[in-house]
């Protein structure tokens, strides 16, 4: 795979039929340029994802030796092992990370990616797979390499570090209908890619067993408070729910606190199960069932792929998936 080359001032001069210089002189003051001029080179910016440079002294030095990374949320416990990954890798290659969070906002992301890239990064790590267009033609005009973390289910810009969420929350469900449990349902929260896909592969199980999905889904961030919150719905469902597949740990371990102020019991009164295998999950009494992801290694073997494109490479894989495991715990 070719590697991309980054949108020059000469590209855009080279569209709009004008000199760098022009172009150069347009960037610094629009006024300066003649109006034709202004609006052809300004469509030529936005067709070619043109970023302009923030920092000419980097240029000088072909490297900034940063590498941006975006997280949906600074909260999430899941992130905070996948950091310890790339660090690992970065730290010792002399590579400074710009850490910057987008609140799984589309929208949002798109600003801290051109924010980014407009302080000449080397490359970026993204947690999503779905871009809007203006960040889509950023990156194609920075000629950054790109790699996307925690799912390998969805299709890639460029390459993708992590597992298949869809076939986890499956392969966990399968788990749950084997032990008997007949009213399993899933609890989503805020729903980004890898929520929805787990939710998928929830479903897929579900059906294939001759049973009904059922669905709990909150506007809101997942946290334990929302767990615990959500607990209420859940016993007030008829048939009995007695078992709940949650998209993460953290939704799982609100439900396990909600049980105990309640009065139930895990898994005798319904059986919980969360996503990643959180320290706090694995301390809690009853040790709370989880899909164990690999965070460390993602972020580690992100940031190793990411440092090789970044020093030339061509040839990479586009998917990396570094599996799962299923613990069952004690909850269920």
């Amino acid at each position: 795979m070719m590697k991309p080359k980054r949108t020059t001032l000469q590209d855009i001069a080279d569209v709009v039929g004008k000199t760098k210089m022009t172009v150069s002189r347009y960037l610094q003051n629009p006024e300066l340029v003649a109006p034709a001029s202004r609006v052809a080179i300004e469509n030529a910016i936005n067709k070619l994802g043109y970023i302009p440079n923030r920092a000419p002294n980097i240029l000088s030095n072909g490297k900034s030796y940063a590498i941006g990374v975006l997280f949906p949320s600074i909260s999430n416990h899941v992130f905070d092992e996948v950091l310890r990954g790339i660090e690992s890798v970065t730290e010792p290659a002399g590579y400074q990370i710009i850490i910057a969070h987008y609140s799984y906002s589309q929208q949002l992301e798109e600003k801290r990616i051109g924010s980014l890239l407009s302080f000449h990064v080397d490359g970026l790590i993204l947690s999503e797979s779905v871009h809007s267009e203006n960040t889509l033609r950023m990156i194609s005009g920075s000629g950054v390499p790109v790699t996307e973390i925690m799912d390998t289910r969805s299709t890639p810009l460029q390459q993708a570090v992590g597992f298949d969420n869809e076939d986890a929350a499956k392969k966990m469900t399968e788990r749950m209908l084997s032990k008997g449990y007949q009213n399993i349902a899933y609890i989503g929260a805020k729903g980004d890619v890898r929520d929805i896909a787990r939710q998928k592969g929830y479903e897929a199980a579900v059906q294939q067993s001759g049973k009904k999905p059922i669905i709990f889904r909150s506007p809101e961030f997942t946290s334990i408070t929302l767990g615990s919150e959500i607990m209420d719905n859940i016993l007030a469902y008829r048939p009995k729910i007695d078992a709940a597949i949650c998209t993460n740990d953290d939704v799982a371990i609100g439900m396990l606190l909600s049980c105990k102020k309640k009065g139930l019991k895990v898994p005798e009164d319904i059986a919980i199960t969360g996503m990643h295998g959180h320290e706090m999950g694995q301390l809690f009494s009853p040790v709370l069932a989880s899909v164990i992801t690999p965070r460390y290694k993602i972020g580690q073997v992100a940031a190793e792929q990411l440092l090789k494109r970044i020093n030339g490479a061509a040839d990479f894989d586009t998917y990396i998936d570094l599996g799962f495991q299923i613990s069952e715990g004690e909850s269920i």
